[in-house]
């Protein structure tokens, strides 16, 4: 007799998971080292509170689709369990990239390009993690309403992991990397995600 998951217990785990990287944040602080305490103080507090409210975002996101679905199955075990360690490991690099703004020297068109890559690819990672949770809900949901409101977000974070996928592949070639253009691509998601919103409730919520 196969018995249904305990998702209570899934989203136990994740939450210890968000709390244990926000530990790490914070122990990290300590870490940085430098010769004036004022840019360790402006350094080191500007990364842990961006990284912090990014982390808090991804909670809320993990959160959201817990709320949209009962589904749960092996597939979305095994899924949630990569996004929560890709999660893990994303917060320091993208806490290495914030410091780099503060870097006056010693920061390398190689070396940022480097961090720009490993910031795309955590990104890349987790949202794609997002969208094949959602795709995997939509496909073992019965309720039509809430099959629409599924496949939405499984192409929402479809868009946000194409976005980071063209981040890498600028900074893998130094593209407009002394102007941070890896970055400024991230903007993107805004209008592709509009003009996906738009195209989307035209088919499906007027069909």
């Amino acid at each position: 007799m196969i018995r249904p998951h305990n998702i209570g217990r899934i989203e136990a785990l994740s939450d210890a998971v968000f709390a244990f990287a926000a530990t790490l944040l914070v122990v990290s602080m300590g870490t940085d080292a430098s010769d004036s305490v004022i840019d360790i103080d402006v350094k080191v507090f500007a990364g842990f509170a961006i990284s912090f409210f990014v982390l808090l975002t991804f909670w809320f996101l993990h959160y959201n689709f817990f709320r949209r679905t009962t589904h749960m199955d092996n597939w979305i075990i095994a899924l949630n369990g990569v996004l929560l360690f890709v999660v893990l490991y994303y917060v320091f690099p993208l806490k290495s990239l914030i410091n780099s703004w503060f870097v006056t020297q010693g920061m390398t068109p190689d070396k940022l390009a480097g961090l720009f890559e490993l910031y795309g690819l955590g990104f890349a990672l987790i949202f794609l993690c997002f969208s094949l949770i959602y795709l995997r809900a939509y496909k073992k949901e019965i309720e039509l309403d809430d099959r629409w409101n599924l496949l939405f977000y499984a192409r929402h974070f479809a868009i946000f992991t194409g976005v980071g996928i063209i981040s890498i592949l600028t900074a893998y070639t130094q593209i407009g990397i002394n102007f941070g253009l890896p970055g400024i691509l991230y903007s993107l998601l805004g209008p592709f995600c509009a003009l996906h919103s738009y195209f989307f409730y035209k088919k499906y919520k007027t069909s």
